[in-house]
């Protein structure tokens, strides 16, 4: 009989604010008529790649924010029964990333959760999923942990990356004429005290990021596999022949 205390649960967030009231600037004319979550790549709409990520980690739900064209994405949504979908609707005001967390944040839960973007889909290598990223989360040392892709095997990424990575992952923001090794991938787990007290009805997600940094309690986890930045038109192309090359 062992008298060692009881192991540490692995950490799994309850929940994953997933982006999906963008207006799809970029990505016009095909987002005229549908908003850019439900474009498709490989045959499935980009929010369904992200969620069937976040279901198969055994995220319990996502609270879906909605404001272009919110209707189609809440019906597209209505038959979806895993993860359990929470609709935060911001089709009145546009809140950008930062106010819709702070909407969203009586649905997310009291502990550390997800945030995800649309846009972001990857092909995994090998057995590697986002339980990866959960296993790192260490909340004596982060606020924030993200996410991250090397810049130069990124498809469809057209700026000069995000990050550099020390040597125990924690991250720093790209100087203004620097070329940054890392890519932000488009999913982060972050913690629901760096938004108390917050009065601002819409700001910037990012800033909070870069606040992290400057404290020294912003980190990095490196995708294992292929990941896509499906901002316009083009990309989509592109997206799609990477998941075909991933299947022969």
């Amino acid at each position: 009989m062992s008298n060692g205390a009881a192991p540490k649960s692995p950490f799994r967030p309850e929940a994953a604010m997933v982006f999906a009231a963008g207006l799809g600037t970029r990505m016009r004319p095909i987002t005229e008529t549908i908003p850019k979550p439900l474009v498709k790549v490989a045959g499935r709409a980009l929010i369904d790649h992200m969620l069937d990520r976040l279901d198969e980690a055994g995220v319990a739900r996502a609270v879906v924010n909605v404001h272009y064209l919110g209707e189609q994405i809440i019906a597209h949504l209505a038959g979806r029964r895993t993860p359990d979908i929470v609709i935060s609707d911001e089709r009145g005001k546009l809140l950008d990333q930062g106010g819709g967390i702070v909407r969203a944040l009586p649905q997310l839960g009291s502990g550390p959760f997800l945030v995800c973007n649309t846009d972001a889909l990857w092909i995994p290598g090998g057995d590697w999923s986002l339980t990866r990223l959960f296993e790192r989360w260490d909340p004596g040392r982060m606020d924030v942990l993200l996410l991250v892709a090397a810049t130069s095997s990124a498809i469809g990424v057209d700026w000069p990356g995000d990050f550099m990575m020390d040597a125990e992952g924690r991250l720093a923001k790209r100087g203004e004429r620097e070329v940054a090794p890392f890519v932000y991938a488009g999913v982060g787990v972050i913690k629901p005290e760096l938004f108390a007290g917050e009065t601002r009805e819409v700001f910037r997600l990012a800033p909070t990021f870069f606040a992290a940094a400057e404290r020294g309690r912003l980190f990095g986890a490196r995708l294992d596999g292929t990941w896509l930045h499906v901002g316009a038109p083009e990309a989509i192309a592109e997206a799609d022949a990477a998941f075909v090359r991933s299947v022969l």
